[in-house]
Protein backbone atom coordinates (compact mmCIF):
# COMPACT_ATOMS: atom_id res chain seq x y z
CA UNK A 1 0.00 0.00 0.00
CA UNK A 2 2.92 2.46 0.93
CA UNK A 3 4.25 1.89 -2.34
CA UNK A 4 1.12 2.62 -4.39
CA UNK A 5 1.22 5.89 -2.28
CA UNK A 6 4.75 6.66 -3.48
CA UNK A 7 3.68 6.60 -6.69
CA UNK A 8 1.08 9.38 -6.48
CA UNK A 9 2.76 11.04 -3.41
CA UNK A 10 6.49 10.81 -3.32
CA UNK A 11 6.53 12.30 -0.22
CA UNK A 12 4.74 8.86 0.76
CA UNK A 13 8.09 7.43 1.03
CA UNK A 14 9.07 9.20 4.27
CA UNK A 15 6.59 6.97 6.22
CA UNK A 16 8.64 3.78 5.43
CA UNK A 17 11.05 4.25 8.84
CA UNK A 18 7.89 4.42 11.45
CA UNK A 19 5.48 2.51 9.72
CA UNK A 20 8.00 -0.48 9.44
CA UNK A 21 8.33 -0.38 13.18
CA UNK A 22 4.54 0.05 13.36
CA UNK A 23 4.54 -3.25 11.99
CA UNK A 24 6.99 -4.66 13.86
CA UNK A 25 5.69 -3.52 17.28
CA UNK A 26 2.18 -2.74 16.93
CA UNK A 27 -0.03 0.13 17.38
CA UNK A 28 -0.52 0.27 21.08
CA UNK A 29 0.21 3.41 22.78
CA UNK A 30 3.60 3.55 25.03
CA UNK A 31 4.38 7.26 25.17
CA UNK A 32 3.85 6.89 29.22
CA UNK A 33 6.26 4.02 29.13
CA UNK A 34 9.26 4.87 26.47
CA UNK A 35 11.70 2.42 25.66
CA UNK A 36 14.52 1.66 23.11
CA UNK A 37 13.80 -0.54 20.46
CA UNK A 38 15.89 -3.40 20.13
CA UNK A 39 16.87 -5.71 16.84
CA UNK A 40 16.57 -2.94 14.70
CA UNK A 41 17.83 -5.32 11.78
CA UNK A 42 14.29 -7.12 11.92
CA UNK A 43 12.48 -3.94 10.35
CA UNK A 44 15.22 -4.59 6.95
CA UNK A 45 13.03 -6.75 5.46
CA UNK A 46 9.78 -4.53 5.34
CA UNK A 47 12.02 -1.96 4.11
CA UNK A 48 13.46 -4.20 1.09
CA UNK A 49 9.75 -5.13 0.48
CA UNK A 50 9.21 -1.51 0.02
CA UNK A 51 12.12 -1.22 -2.51
CA UNK A 52 11.11 -4.19 -4.79
CA UNK A 53 7.20 -3.14 -4.58
CA UNK A 54 8.44 0.80 -5.40
CA UNK A 55 10.87 -0.54 -8.44
CA UNK A 56 8.11 -3.04 -9.68
CA UNK A 57 5.51 -0.50 -9.72
CA UNK A 58 7.64 2.09 -11.46
CA UNK A 59 8.71 -0.56 -14.19
CA UNK A 60 4.81 -1.25 -15.01
CA UNK A 61 4.43 2.56 -15.25
CA UNK A 62 7.31 2.68 -17.47
CA UNK A 63 5.45 -0.93 -19.63
CA UNK A 64 2.45 1.24 -20.04
CA UNK A 65 3.92 5.29 -20.92
CA UNK A 66 6.73 3.45 -23.38
CA UNK A 67 9.32 5.15 -21.39
CA UNK A 68 10.59 7.40 -18.33
CA UNK A 69 9.24 10.28 -18.75
CA UNK A 70 6.64 9.75 -16.21
CA UNK A 71 9.22 10.47 -13.58
CA UNK A 72 10.10 13.55 -15.01
CA UNK A 73 6.09 14.70 -14.95
CA UNK A 74 5.56 13.02 -11.50
CA UNK A 75 8.66 12.20 -8.74
CA UNK A 76 10.54 14.96 -10.49
CA UNK A 77 8.17 17.59 -10.71
CA UNK A 78 7.57 17.66 -7.03
CA UNK A 79 11.50 17.78 -6.19
CA UNK A 80 11.84 20.72 -8.64
CA UNK A 81 7.83 22.59 -8.36
CA UNK A 82 7.74 23.22 -11.96
CA UNK A 83 4.25 24.43 -11.61
CA UNK A 84 3.71 27.59 -9.42
CA UNK A 85 -0.06 27.78 -9.29
CA UNK A 86 -1.14 29.18 -6.25
CA UNK A 87 -2.39 26.68 -3.52
CA UNK A 88 -2.48 26.86 -0.16
CA UNK A 89 1.70 25.87 0.52
CA UNK A 90 4.59 28.30 1.20
CA UNK A 91 6.35 26.85 -2.08
CA UNK A 92 4.70 28.80 -4.95
CA UNK A 93 4.61 31.87 -4.25
CA UNK A 94 8.59 31.90 -2.95
CA UNK A 95 9.66 30.44 -5.81
CA UNK A 96 7.92 32.85 -8.34
CA UNK A 97 9.50 35.80 -6.78
CA UNK A 98 12.59 34.08 -6.45
CA UNK A 99 15.97 34.97 -8.48
CA UNK A 100 16.31 31.72 -11.35
CA UNK A 101 20.03 31.32 -10.04
CA UNK A 102 19.35 30.91 -6.38
CA UNK A 103 16.14 28.46 -7.11
CA UNK A 104 18.25 25.20 -7.06
CA UNK A 105 19.30 25.83 -3.78
CA UNK A 106 16.67 26.67 -2.14
CA UNK A 107 14.92 23.71 -3.95
CA UNK A 108 17.61 22.00 -1.97
CA UNK A 109 16.88 23.93 1.71
CA UNK A 110 12.76 23.33 1.10
CA UNK A 111 13.17 19.56 0.06
CA UNK A 112 15.65 19.37 3.30
CA UNK A 113 12.79 20.76 5.36
CA UNK A 114 10.46 18.18 4.70
CA UNK A 115 12.67 15.56 4.73
CA UNK A 116 15.54 16.38 7.39
CA UNK A 117 13.45 15.30 10.30
CA UNK A 118 11.69 11.98 9.77
CA UNK A 119 14.28 9.77 10.80
CA UNK A 120 14.75 11.87 13.99
CA UNK A 121 10.93 12.13 14.89
CA UNK A 122 10.60 7.87 14.36
CA UNK A 123 14.17 7.51 16.69
CA UNK A 124 12.57 9.67 19.48
CA UNK A 125 9.54 8.25 19.43
CA UNK A 126 10.60 4.58 18.29
CA UNK A 127 8.52 3.51 21.36
CA UNK A 128 5.19 4.27 20.12
CA UNK A 129 5.97 4.62 16.08
CA UNK A 130 1.94 5.30 15.59
CA UNK A 131 2.75 8.54 16.99
CA UNK A 132 6.18 9.08 15.16
CA UNK A 133 3.89 8.28 11.63
CA UNK A 134 1.28 11.16 12.79
CA UNK A 135 4.79 13.69 13.59
CA UNK A 136 5.62 12.59 10.33
CA UNK A 137 2.72 12.95 8.80
CA UNK A 138 2.65 16.71 10.13
CA UNK A 139 6.21 17.84 8.16
CA UNK A 140 5.04 16.41 5.36
CA UNK A 141 1.60 18.80 5.83
CA UNK A 142 3.72 21.61 6.59
CA UNK A 143 6.75 21.59 4.08
CA UNK A 144 5.07 19.70 1.05
CA UNK A 145 5.47 21.09 -2.30
CA UNK A 146 1.66 20.80 -3.83
CA UNK A 147 -0.23 20.64 -0.58
CA UNK A 148 -3.61 20.41 -0.47
CA UNK A 149 -6.08 20.90 2.98
CA UNK A 150 -6.33 17.12 3.32
CA UNK A 151 -2.79 17.16 4.03
CA UNK A 152 -3.54 18.79 7.04
CA UNK A 153 -6.69 17.60 8.06
CA UNK A 154 -5.42 14.21 7.87
CA UNK A 155 -2.62 15.45 10.33
CA UNK A 156 -5.16 17.75 12.26
CA UNK A 157 -7.31 14.45 12.70
CA UNK A 158 -5.30 11.82 13.68
CA UNK A 159 -4.44 13.50 17.11
CA UNK A 160 -7.96 12.05 18.43
CA UNK A 161 -6.32 8.76 18.63
CA UNK A 162 -4.02 9.51 20.96
CA UNK A 163 -6.18 11.15 24.20
CA UNK A 164 -3.42 10.69 26.48
CA UNK A 165 -1.68 13.72 24.96
CA UNK A 166 -4.59 16.09 25.12
CA UNK A 167 -3.91 17.36 28.74
CA UNK A 168 -0.25 17.89 27.77
CA UNK A 169 -1.24 20.27 24.97
CA UNK A 170 0.38 24.19 26.21
CA UNK A 171 -1.53 26.39 23.36
CA UNK A 172 -4.40 24.32 21.79
CA UNK A 173 -6.96 27.42 22.02
CA UNK A 174 -4.61 29.87 19.59
CA UNK A 175 -4.03 26.95 17.15
CA UNK A 176 -7.58 25.66 17.26
CA UNK A 177 -8.31 29.89 16.68
CA UNK A 178 -5.31 30.21 13.69
CA UNK A 179 -6.98 27.81 11.75
CA UNK A 180 -10.40 29.15 12.11
CA UNK A 181 -8.92 32.30 10.96
CA UNK A 182 -6.79 30.65 8.25
CA UNK A 183 -9.90 29.27 7.05
CA UNK A 184 -11.69 31.94 6.40
CA UNK A 185 -9.03 33.97 4.87
CA UNK A 186 -8.23 31.56 2.58
CA UNK A 187 -11.41 31.40 0.00
CA UNK A 188 -12.32 35.16 0.89
CA UNK A 189 -8.77 36.28 -0.13
CA UNK A 190 -8.66 33.47 -3.20
CA UNK A 191 -11.99 35.21 -4.78
CA UNK A 192 -10.44 38.90 -4.50
CA UNK A 193 -7.14 38.18 -5.76
CA UNK A 194 -8.39 35.32 -8.75
CA UNK A 195 -12.27 36.42 -9.02
CA UNK A 196 -13.25 39.92 -8.31
CA UNK A 197 -9.73 41.01 -9.12
CA UNK A 198 -9.31 43.75 -6.84
CA UNK A 199 -6.59 42.11 -4.33
CA UNK A 200 -3.20 40.55 -5.49
CA UNK A 201 -1.29 37.45 -4.32
CA UNK A 202 -0.21 38.78 -1.45
CA UNK A 203 -3.75 38.75 0.21
CA UNK A 204 -3.71 35.36 -0.67
CA UNK A 205 0.13 34.96 0.03
CA UNK A 206 -0.26 36.10 3.78
CA UNK A 207 -3.46 33.48 4.30
CA UNK A 208 -1.20 30.43 3.67
CA UNK A 209 0.97 31.84 5.75
CA UNK A 210 -1.42 31.87 8.65
CA UNK A 211 -2.17 28.64 7.70
CA UNK A 212 1.66 27.27 7.46
CA UNK A 213 1.89 29.33 11.36
CA UNK A 214 -1.07 27.21 12.38
CA UNK A 215 0.25 24.02 11.19
CA UNK A 216 3.02 24.91 12.81
CA UNK A 217 2.23 25.25 15.69
CA UNK A 218 -0.50 22.01 15.84
CA UNK A 219 3.17 20.26 14.83
CA UNK A 220 5.25 21.94 17.72
CA UNK A 221 2.77 21.53 19.92
CA UNK A 222 2.16 17.87 19.17
CA UNK A 223 5.67 17.32 19.83
CA UNK A 224 5.87 18.48 23.24
CA UNK A 225 3.09 17.17 24.43
CA UNK A 226 4.24 13.88 23.07
CA UNK A 227 7.56 14.00 25.07
CA UNK A 228 5.83 15.00 28.26
CA UNK A 229 3.39 12.70 28.60
CA UNK A 230 6.29 10.00 30.66
CA UNK A 231 6.97 13.16 32.95
CA UNK A 232 3.06 12.76 34.30
CA UNK A 233 1.32 15.73 36.09
CA UNK A 234 3.82 18.33 37.13
CA UNK A 235 3.61 18.99 40.84
CA UNK A 236 2.49 22.29 42.14
CA UNK A 237 5.16 24.66 41.83
CA UNK A 238 7.22 22.87 39.62
CA UNK A 239 7.07 23.62 35.72
CA UNK A 240 8.84 21.70 33.03
CA UNK A 241 10.63 23.54 30.72
CA UNK A 242 13.30 21.80 28.31
CA UNK A 243 12.38 18.30 27.57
Amino acid sequence: MLALLTQSSLYSALLIFPLTLLLRYGPESRLAKPYAVSEWHKCLLPMAQYVVYVLLLAAISTLVTGNMGWIRETWWATLTVPDLTPNVGLWWYFFTEMFDHFRNFFLMVFTAFATIATIPLTLKFQHDPLYAIYLVIGTISLFKSYPTMADSGLFLTFISIFPEVWPYLRHPLPTVMWHLYASTLLPLFNNLWLGQGTGNSNFFYAATLVFGVANGAAFLDSVWAGLAVPYGEIKQGYSLLQI
